[in-house]
């Protein structure tokens, strides 16, 4: 097996000429050790994270009751990238890794003022918050919960975000110190620590199950008690708590020795702040469509017993986004130093190699998952959801599963795409690719969930969500292609050999999709003249066979269609494992 593409083929797939040499196999095992720190940690943070949402769905189950909460508890995030999270995550890295090479002290004081300056910003931000929680959940909150029958509901869900809202500064100091780490070349800390806010959550949430017992079918309707809010809230804001605290020793060992700094005119960080605009107005943006999408869910639930909403369509997000969070933004944040590094070196022909060597990575891993969904949807909704208040509720979550699968294909090629124009600072580009993805997003959303039934809420805004990604991939990857040939790179992105890329990727992906889906049916069949039930055991097992095959015949089919990356990936993680 090799240890990482083969050096003697193009980023796009195609043989390599002496203009365009692929990346040196030992940076690119760099990137993949990296990779590997952050995935192991993400995955297990993600595991931690399935059990909690395992248990609140059994607890609060998956309509207007759990709805109510996850609102709540969603709102701190969106407020932090609103406010914050574009500038501490897309702007902040470049900006760091330039101060660190060029500073005389290693970019010791940007970091103090950067830091003091988020400390103000966050705690203010926060403050404000929490005193209009009930205008932030009437913009969150469809208008069916002005309604005189659901004044319990709403009341419960302005507690929550009280409850919830001081995670904003939590989430925003957890990713700048992650950020400051990742540059000084610490990738792991970052990815580790939300499993202590996992464990929190898990600790909580069996603590309201031992109290309070899954929600009966009429709970499933109504509001919480101050007790259960209290619960259930301040246990939310203790996890983000946690995983921020986690993070603070690894900053010492990093040579980051933090101290207050206001001297903040004349050193730099006007530049930070101008590109920060940018993204400031590219993460508006994305969150109004998010507003959007989330009154819409919200009407869901809100519309009918059986109605599907925010609990469904998020839950569904956190389980396929899984593929994304352990391989593409691990990869993101191993390569973006190095793509800062070319762009400020001039060298858009090695940006271009590292983005696509990087891309293709990720989509070797994303497709096949995609394929294999249709055929593990309802055992692994069965395994997920079939329990306590959401038991015998699992099926509405597999057509939602399903259609997130591809949808995360788009959202993977778009993302990567973006670190490029980000190492480029081609900020403003990229907030107006966003303005057609937030535009088809929020179009097609509104014109789906007006023509279905409350029941088909939340498939329906997972469709709108993947054709506006799929417009964001195809435009962000032409625009990228054009800038970098601009530059001189002309042979950096063949679109010829990229399809010929595709297409054995596809073929995989089939392969995978067929083999799966006869796996399923005979896996079906016999179980079914065995006598053997829908219950947890069955459905484990039904997903261990089904995603085996899928895999088996990914690995088969990768060495006859040359996928070289699908051996690269499985390289990493075998080492990875052996230590």
């Amino acid at each position: 097996m090799t240890t990482g593409p083969d050096p003697a083929r193009s980023v796009d797939g195609g043989e390599a000429s002496s203009a365009e040499t692929a990346l040196p196999s030992t940076e690119q095992r760099r990137i993949l050790a990296n990779t590997a720190v952050m995935a192991a940690g993400t995955l297990v943070s993600r595991l931690s994270g399935f059990v909690r949402l395992t248990l609140l769905a059994a607890a609060l189950g998956v309509g207007l009751h759990g709805d109510i909460f996850t609102i709540a508890n969603t709102v701190p995030n969106m407020f932090y990238i609103l406010l914050a999270g574009g500038v501490f995550n897309a702007v902040l890295v470049p900006q760091l890794v330039r101060a660190m090479k060029n500073d005389d002290d290693g970019g010791a004081a940007y970091v103090d003022r950067v830091m003091t300056l988020a400390i103000c910003f966050l705690a203010l931000v926060t403050v404000a918050l929490v005193v209009a929680a009930p205008w932030v959940m009437q913009l969150m909150l469809s208008e069916k919960f002005n309604a005189p029958e659901l004044a319990e509901q709403r009341q419960s869900a302005i507690d929550f975000a009280r409850f919830c809202l001081p995670q904003v500064f939590f989430y925003g100091m957890f990713v700048l110190v992650g950020q400051v780490l990742n540059a000084r070349g610490r990738f792991g800390p970052m990815m580790w620590a939300p499993i202590a806010n996992n464990v929190i959550s898990v600790a909580v949430l069996v603590a309201y199950l031992v109290a309070y017992g899954p929600a009966s079918e009429a709970e499933q309707q109504g509001p919480f008690t101050s007790g259960q809010e209290a619960l259930l809230g301040i246990g939310s804001t203790l996890g983000i708590v946690a995983q921020l605290l986690i993070l603070v020793p690894y900053l010492r060992a990093a040579g980051i020795r933090y101290r207050p700094r206001f001297d903040v005119r004349g050193v730099g960080l006007g530049h930070t702040l101008h590109l920060a605009i940018w993204t400031v107005l590219f993460v508006i943006v994305n969150q109004i469509a998010y507003v959007v999408v989330v009154r819409l869910a919200s009407s869901g639930t809100a519309g009918a017993d059986d109605g599907t909403g925010i609990t469904i369509y998020s839950n569904v997000m956190l389980l396929v986004m899984v593929p994304h969070s352990i391989i593409t933004v691990s990869l993101a944040t191993a390569i973006l130093p190095r793509l800062s590094a070319a762009a400020a070196g001039d060298d858009l022909a090695g940006l271009a190699r590292t983005l696509g060597s990087t891309l293709r990575t990720a989509l070797v891993v994303v497709v096949p998952i995609a394929a294999v969904l249709p055929a593990v949807a309802h055992p692994l909704a069965q395994v997920l959801w079939a329990h306590g208040a959401s038991a015998g509720k699992a099926y509405r979550f597999e057509a939602p599963m399903v259609l997130f699968g591809f949808a995360v294909i788009a959202f993977t090629v778009h993302y990567l795409v973006l670190r490029g124009f980000y190492a480029l600072e081609r900020n403003r580009l990229v907030f107006f690719v966003q303005c057609a993805i937030a535009a088809t997003n929020i179009t097609l959303a509104i014109t789906f969930v007006r023509r279905v039934d409350p029941w088909d809420t939340a498939p329906v805004l997972v469709l709108a969500y993947g054709c506006a990604y799929a417009v964001g991939a195809v435009l962000s990857g032409t625009l990228l292609i054009r800038l970098v040939r601009r530059g001189g790179a002309a042979g950096a992105a063949r679109p010829g050999r990229w399809l010929a890329w595709l297409t054995r990727l596809l073929l995989a992906a089939a392969a995978v999709f067929v083999v799966a889906t006869g796996i399923r049916l005979i896996v079906g069949d016999t179980l079914a003249e065995l006598g053997v039930g829908d219950g947890l055991v069955t459905a484990l097992l039904e997903v261990a066979i089904v995603g085996g095959a899928g895999a088996a015949t990914l690995l088969g089919v990768a060495g006859l269609l040359r996928l070289s990356e699908v051996t690269s990936v499985v390289d990493t993680v075998t080492r990875r494992l052996g230590r």
